[in-house]
């Protein structure tokens, strides 16, 4: 019996994207873990002969000490997509300019380092407004990944809020970060978008059908410090509910899914940060492999392609 599909991409967030968003000083010098963590990514992939989807930031790919690390990717066969060039996840408040700007620099920046056209995007904090699914478009885009079908868009971001250093203009810049309420009744089904510019194709993040409740991998690491039963139950069940429901997962992970307390006791902050390297490492595989056991996992890429004709003959 053939397997139904699913797809697998990581947010490549680098150190200082997450020290900007908390409002943290010294983003600006942009530290990076990249090379700790892409080679680490690698071999976990290589272990399951498996090919996913990195959507790299363009202020990365322009800093010469990341290129060896990005370009590693693309050697490796990954598809690599486009997640902005500065990791604001306020595109909302950009002119037409702006993201006609932004949009360049990510795009030279990213295919200098990887060799790389992307086809592809994911917003940073899944920002994504009109503006942008056009500017997609018009460019010739196949894809966009940034719906974020989740009722808990709100109580993360109050969480956010309470844990950042951010003062009241960065949080009036950041109040639509992780969406609305209304954000949970979006449909976790790949479909159609039309804009001003043609059609782009959307790729959900994939939420638990029904609950709508996260079941990206950080989601995981974070029960997995109250109970390893727990989260690996919780991501079982969850797949299940997509087998039932016939939804096709687009999983995402982070980089700091592969990253312990012993890496880096700057992101604290962050969740499961206080977890070690083999507990994420053990959990990260248990997420993965359940995955492939029930689903044929592509690239976001191969992903599209292989649903694209089943979505015009259900328009037809």
């Amino acid at each position: 019996m053939t397997k139904p599909c699913a797809s697998v991409s990581l947010d490549l967030d680098n150190k200082w994207s997450y020290m900007k968003t908390h409002g943290d000083e010294g983003w600006d010098s942009f530290p990076s873990y990249l090379d700790i963590v892409v080679p680490r990514v690698l071999e976990f992939l290589k272990q399951r002969d498996l090919k996913i989807t990195f959507f790299v930031v363009g202020q990365d790919a322009a800093i010469e000490a990341n290129r060896p690390a990005l370009s590693a990717l693309a050697a490796d066969g990954h598809e690599i997509g486009n997640h902005s060039f500065h990791h604001e996840p306020w595109l909302h408040l950009y002119s037409q300019a702006q993201l006609a700007e932004e949009f360049d620099r990510a795009e030279a920046a990213i295919e200098a380092a990887t060799g790389e056209r992307t086809i592809g995007f994911r917003g940073p904090g899944f920002s994504c407004p009109q503006t942008v699914l056009e500017e997609l478009a018009e460019r010739g885009y196949e894809y966009d990944c940034s719906s974020f079908p989740t009722f808990l868009g709100p109580l993360a971001r109050a969480y956010y809020f309470m844990t950042a250093n951010l003062s009241q203009d960065q949080q009036q810049e950041r109040k639509q970060l992780f969406g609305k309420f209304a954000e949970g009744f979006r449909t976790l089904t790949p479909h159609h978008l039309k804009t001003k510019n043609g059609p782009l194709v959307e790729v959900p993040v994939t939420t638990m059908p029904v609950f709508k409740v996260p079941i990206h991998l950080s989601y995981v690491q974070y029960l997995g410090r109250y109970s390893t039963w727990l989260a690996k139950t919780y991501f079982s069940a969850s797949l299940v509910m997509c087998r039932i429901f016939g939804v096709e997962p687009s999983i995402l992970l982070h980089p700091l899914d592969f990253m312990g307390a012993e890496d880096d006791g700057d992101l604290g902050f962050f969740p499961a940060m206080d977890a070690s390297v083999a507990e994420k490492l053990e959990l990260a595989g248990f997420v993965v492999d359940q995955l492939c056991t029930k689903f044929e996992v592509l690239t976001m890429r191969e992903h599209v392609h292989r649903i694209r004709p089943r979505m015009k003959a259900a328009a037809i």
